[in-house]
């Protein structure tokens, strides 16, 4: 924990909280930020750390939700769409747009089953002709109008979609080209929601790995990963903890059925041909089975998902042996002429959506919209619960401004400020241009005593925050490089490590950076980048160990990945990733 943290936590009282929000996923964060701008006093608390739960597991889209249409919910896409547009503005370090490429396989198939479908039918329809590709894609495009950053769709007939599609299937007949957008680092979008929420409201409070100990009379007792307690008796708590709101709901007094979940999936392939011809574009297609599936270009590795399989338990989920086979047999229909194998998987993962429980037969067709019902003060526990259940990573921000205008009535407090076309992390004074970012860059190159080449890498990364990683006091300098991943530095790790409320060496190494998704840790530089943290964080010989043991234990169970002396491959590491924005 950081000086600042730990002061507002020693000057805590039981009630100087106005509102306490369990769960720092990505709608809690949201909503932790949009009330703190608003003057509210707020605690967020996770049992884990910021984002290391389901929002840690997305597809890294930041979509409008074009499936959304078949379901009439028209709402959702109008929303999702305007949340995407606002996303690019005000994330441009981490969310950049996204060509996708809609393979078409017959021109008039699906229609009357999609019609079905719209009406309240419970069976998806199955292999969407042109005609209704057409149709969607130009609904798609008027719902995404509001701030509108991107082109419009167009269609375009095989030999054109072969051209620029090289390696897809020779039996599709059309295909449609739209855009959306895409995440390069959720995980640290999630804890750069935290610090504005923490910077906005000096009496706001973020704790990571709390743990609820009591609850009795309206008080609530958490004790800290360092063994200190604290306990705060909030006027109004919210539930914010994903597929884990039933349990919590429990844990406060208040059983509740809200949650549904369902599992995703998916794997990182080092394909170096494949994110060649994709040429910066998603694919995004129908498998053999009729379920949707993507592939397309992640920090140098293809990207593919995702499954969605009905699953209750968020504590213990992980891509499985038929999630993968089903992967890799996707996308050797889709493209025959690549290589598929599983020596090219780098990285899995997998996560539960929280979805609103329901009868539906088909996974795909469970609402992704979100609610957020409220259980009443009750017996011995006077406060109210807010429950935030469904809802999507695109429309956090749209969730968080109702939920936070719900809460401000309660209170009998005025919204302060919109957060709709406010930066997030960062995104803040993100130079707009090619000009100014020129100008911006070798302003920074100057101070931090780096290259030009170095300063556009770091602001491609961190947004703006590279300027304070290059210009604070630090032991650790920048010309030093981790072993296997020589485009981090030792000062990068030490800025995170004392700023960034890290508890564990795999909030770095798994959110705060994308070190382990990019397969770009070894042994070695999993060692090096522990010596920082446990010289920053003052750990012990066998504290370090023991942190080592637990990233090299999770990388294996969750993600696949067993970590060794060999350095990732050359020709992935001189390809840089696109700068954003």
């Amino acid at each position: 924990m950081t000086a600042d943290m730990q002061q507002r936590f020693s000057h805590l009282g039981e009630g100087d909280i106005d509102v306490l929000i369990i769960g720092a996923g990505i709608n809690g964060a949201g909503l932790f930020r949009d009330l703190s701008a608003q003057g509210i006093n707020c605690l967020i608390i996770d049992k884990g750390d910021f984002g290391s739960g389901t929002s840690a597991a997305p597809s890294r889209l930041i979509h409008g939700g074009l499936k959304y249409l078949e379901t009439g919910e028209f709402g959702l896409v109008a929303q999702s769409t305007l949340e995407r547009n606002l996303l690019l503005k005000n994330a441009p370090h981490c969310v950049e747009p996204l060509p996708t490429f809609i393979p078409v396989f017959s021109w008039t198939r699906g229609i009357w089953a999609a019609l079905r479908t719209l009406f309240g039918s419970k069976t998806a329809p199955r292999s969407r002709g042109a005609v209704l590709i057409k149709i969607g894609l130009g609904l798609y495009d008027f719902f995404g109008s509001r701030d509108r950053v991107m082109p419009k769709h167009r269609l375009i007939l095989k030999r054109q979609a072969r051209k620029e599609m090289p390696h897809v299937t020779p039996a599709i007949v059309a295909g449609g080209i739209y855009y959306d957008a895409k995440i390069s680092r959720p995980e640290r979008l999630v804890y750069e929601l935290v610090k504005d929420g923490c910077d906005a409201n000096p009496k706001s409070l973020a704790a990571n790995f709390a743990i609820l100990d009591s609850v009795e009379e309206g008080r609530l007792t958490f004790r800290q990963a360092d063994g200190s307690s604290f306990a705060v008796k909030p006027k109004l708590v919210v539930n914010a903890a994903g597929p884990w709101i039933d349990h919590v709901n429990t844990a406060l007094g208040a059983p509740s059925h809200l949650i549904g979940g369902t599992k995703g999936s998916h794997i990182l392939l080092d394909q170096p041909e494949l994110v060649r011809s994709l040429n910066g574009h998603m694919i995004y297609f129908e498998a053999d089975d009729g379920r949707i599936c993507l592939v397309y270009s992640y920090l140098g590795l293809a990207l593919v998902g995702s499954t969605d399989i009905p699953a209750d338990d968020p504590d213990n989920v992980l891509c499985e042996e038929p999630e993968t086979d089903y992967f890799l047999e996707s996308v050797r229909s889709l493209l025959p002429t690549l290589r598929f194998d599983r020596d090219q998987i780098v990285y899995s993962y997998s996560g539960i959506r929280p979805l609103p429980a329901s009868d539906a037969t088909a996974p795909g067709l469970i609402s992704r919209d979100h609610s957020a019902p409220v259980k009443e003060p009750e017996g011995n526990r006077p406060f109210p619960i807010v429950s935030l259940v469904g809802g999507k990573w695109t429309t956090f921000r749209g969730f968080a401004e109702e939920v936070a205008d719900t809460v401000l009535s309660r209170l009998q407090r005025d919204r302060r400020e919109s957060t709709r076309y406010l930066a997030i992390g960062g995104g803040k004074g993100f130079p707009a241009d090619g000009e100014k970012r020129g100008h911006w860059i070798k302003d920074l190159a100057a101070k931090g005593g780096v290259t030009i080449e170095r300063a556009d890498e770091l602001l491609s990364r961190y947004g703006t925050t590279a300027a304070p990683i290059l210009t604070f006091a630090s032991v650790q300098s920048d010309d030093t490089r981790l072993t296997g991943a020589p485009r981090h530095s030792f000062r990068e790790i030490d800025w995170i490590a004392r700023s960034e409320l890290v508890v564990h060496l795999a909030d770095i190494v798994l959110r705060r950076t994308t070190l382990a998704i990019e397969g770009r840790l070894t042994i070695e530089g999993l060692r090096e980048i522990a010596g920082i943290a446990a010289a920053a964080l003052g750990w012990d010989a066998a504290r370090t160990e023991s942190e080592i043991a637990d990233v090299t234990g999770q990388l294996s169970r969750f993600h696949g990945q067993t970590l060794t002396s060999t350095a990732p491959a050359a020709g992935r590491e001189k390809t840089p990733r696109p700068a954003s924005g």
